[in-house]
């Protein structure tokens, strides 16, 4: 087994330094990476002692021809994504490295040979080899901005030009670890009661289509009339059992339409208007984007980027269009010499205490500082508000299926107790 001399940075940001055995250089890099060390340079020991530098992949001098099989397409690259987790992790890295006093095409080199992620692999690769020709990192990095977006390639920029891109990436990192937080919150309490509603709509079309029939084909010959209720049951449970393709078709040509008229500029806007006066929905989607903009708005102004051009990106994280017109007429009150409070107390959109800290902060000089308290504060809000609207849903969708139960039991039940009332 060959025998390695590495380099490398600690959890704590020391150098350190050793050998050790490996069946080649990436399960060193494995099994360093399970003891915390990041490795930023490894040769191989031969006989002797002397030691010879590990070639890169891909680079064929000094060792074997490529094989035909590392030369084929690898179809699991086609759709493997980046997940933001993964940016967030790799920026704290990359801080970490140049807090250190590792240099950047370095410190990229060694993230690029860690990631488990081989569509990242290339792509960190690709930043390398463009920082190496001279290029800015921001640059090499806005060519994949499904990878890295505006608002981050911005934070980079205002990091190489300010000189402290590993302050800048720390910030960076926090805060995709925040944004990460509060889609988790949110997505991981709307999980439950979606999964009884699709639950109770698979029990509910069952009972319709096999149930029901079977049950109601007995009053067929009863002779006489059947209650209203009997009878709107059985239709329904006809139509549904004989036309299910027809309900399919309906919805999802519904689903169809609606997506693509919530595409178009006009849906957009009148759909966010009205999520925004939704009961128990509309306060907790304000309050998301609040924390949005105060969070995105403080990071980027921490990190020197301009007021409007911050403004600008922050814009196009708020996901909702009556907030995002708020936002662009700030911009533009902005340009023109007013405060940021002032715009979004006239727009009615923000709650009235964002407002004000942020006036507070302006006067004061402390306008990150006061933002980044609005974002703490909201955040909190937000987490109230979704522990409120799942306890509440949660009964209420237990209460409507309990409803069609008995609606269906009811109907099933009366026809037969008036046949024994007859019999009587």
């Amino acid at each position: 087994m060959p025998v390695y001399a590495w380099k490398g940075l600690n959890a704590a940001g020391k150098n350190v330094s050793g050998t050790k055995d490996a069946d080649g250089p990436k399960v060193l890099r494995q099994m360093l990476r399970k003891d915390g060390v990041f490795i930023t340079e490894h040769r191989e020991m031969l006989t002797g002692g002397a030691a010879k530098a590990s070639p890169r992949a891909g680079d064929g001098g000094g060792g074997a021809p490529v094989s035909a099989l590392r030369r084929q397409i690898d179809f699991g690259r086609l759709f493997e994504r980046v997940r933001p987790q993964e940016v967030a992790v790799f920026t704290r890295q990359l801080a970490t490295l140049l807090k250190a006093g590792i240099p950047l095409a370095e410190a990229l080199n060694a993230l690029s040979e860690q990631s488990d992620n081989k569509k990242f692999e290339v792509v960190l690769t690709e930043i390398r080899q463009k920082v190496n020709e001279g290029g800015a990192l921001a640059d090499a990095m806005a060519t994949h901005i499904e990878i890295f977006p505006d608002l981050y390639t911005n934070m980079v920029r205002s990091g190489e030009a300010a000189g402290n891109l590993d302050a800048v990436l720390a910030r960076l990192a926090d805060f995709m670890d925040a944004q990460h937080a509060l889609r988790s919150k949110v997505s991981g309490a709307m999980t439950y009661p979606l999964i009884m509603m699709i639950l109770g709509g698979i029990v509910m079309a069952v009972l319709m289509i096999v149930v029901v029939p079977k049950i109601t084909s007995v009053f067929e010959d009863m002779g006489h009339t059947l209650p209203w209720n009997t009878q709107l049951l059985i239709f329904m449970a006809g139509f549904a059992g004989s036309y299910w393709w027809v309900l399919i078709a309906l919805g999802t040509a519904i689903y169809w339409g609606y997506k693509r008229w919530v595409r178009t500029k006009k849906g957009r806007a009148t759909m966010d208007r009205v999520t925004l006066r939704l009961w128990l929905i509309g306060p907790l989607i304000r309050y998301v984007g609040v924390a949005r903009f105060a969070r995105t708005l403080s990071t980027m102004l921490s990190a020197g980027v301009p007021v409007l051009n911050a403004l600008e990106i922050v814009k196009k994280v708020l996901n909702n269009d009556v907030l995002e017109k708020v936002v662009e007429e700030a911009r533009d009150a902005i340009r023109e010499g007013e405060s940021i409070a002032a715009p979004l107390k006239r727009s009615g959109q923000f709650p009235s205490m964002m407002v004000h800290m942020i006036a507070v902060g302006e006067r004061s000089g402390q306008l990150e500082a006061m933002l980044e308290n609005v974002a703490v504060a909201y955040e909190r809000d937000v987490d109230s508000k979704v522990q409120r609207l799942t306890t509440i849903l949660s009964p209420l969708i237990i209460v409507v299926m309990a409803v069609a139960v008995v609606f269906i039991v009811f109907s099933v039940l009366q026809p037969i107790l008036d046949m024994q009332n007859f019999v009587q």
